[in-house]
């Protein structure tokens, strides 16, 4: 995994996700995070043309299409280089899904990030959807455990939610190796919010790794 120093970092720590370009796919994909945003906040009774608004996306995405490789050809190209996974649906700037979450490695092992959840990501009113809290702990946890010297894939991930996870606010992230014992790893994180635990994680983790597209 790429380790690169940022000064913003937290703690002054290493930045363990991919930095975003400001140019090329990055750029287009932080704008269609945009358009989702606003499509979610202006909703149906909105003044806005949106019939035209459909056609114009849609020609958008036909002009893309005919211009992307072949699926197997960018599942290739997706899993060579710099070894940060620049796709992933949650720190990924080629992923128009993810929030972007940025996570950070330690001195003490540990990874943390600082993200805000808008409108895309709300479950019960004003509050993060479950799915979404377990999406960003499995991901934080699974970086915790390379951060540490010992990947593997989710084997079991149990969630205990202490308070609801406010939108729009400051969340923290973080996550940390607890153990190894043979071809398992065990992990634990947490979501906090103005200091208050929002979500607790405890995940087993396994020693496994799929082969790269080639």
């Amino acid at each position: 995994m790429t380790k690169s120093a940022d000064g913003e970092g937290i703690g002054r720590g290493l930045r363990l996700t991919a930095v975003p370009r400001n140019k090329g796919v990055d750029a287009a994909v932080a704008a269609a995070r945009r358009v989702i945003d606003t499509l979610l906040h202006a909703g149906d009774g909105s003044a806005a043309e949106m019939s035209r608004i459909a056609e114009q996306l849609n020609a958008i995405a036909d002009d893309v299409a005919k211009h992307a490789p072949a699926v197997a050809e960018r599942m290739v190209d997706m899993w060579r280089g710099e070894g940060v996974t620049r796709h992933d649906p949650v720190t990924g700037p080629e992923n128009a899904i993810a929030p972007p979450l940025v996570l950070y490695g330690l001195a003490d092992g540990s990874v943390e990030g600082i993200v805000v959840l808008g409108l895309p990501y709300q479950g019960p009113p004003r509050y993060v959807h479950g799915g979404v809290s377990a999406l960003l702990l499995d991901h934080a946890l699974g970086v915790a455990n390379h951060w540490a010297g010992t990947p593997g894939m989710t084997g079991t991930l149990t969630l205990r939610y202490h308070r609801p996870t406010p939108l729009f606010e400051p969340l923290t992230v973080t996550a940390r190796r607890v153990s190894v014992n043979g071809y398992k790893i065990h992990g634990v994180g947490s979501i906090t919010a103005g200091g208050n635990l929002c979500v607790s994680a405890d995940g087993v983790f396994v020693a496994k790794h799929l082969p790269r597209p080639r």
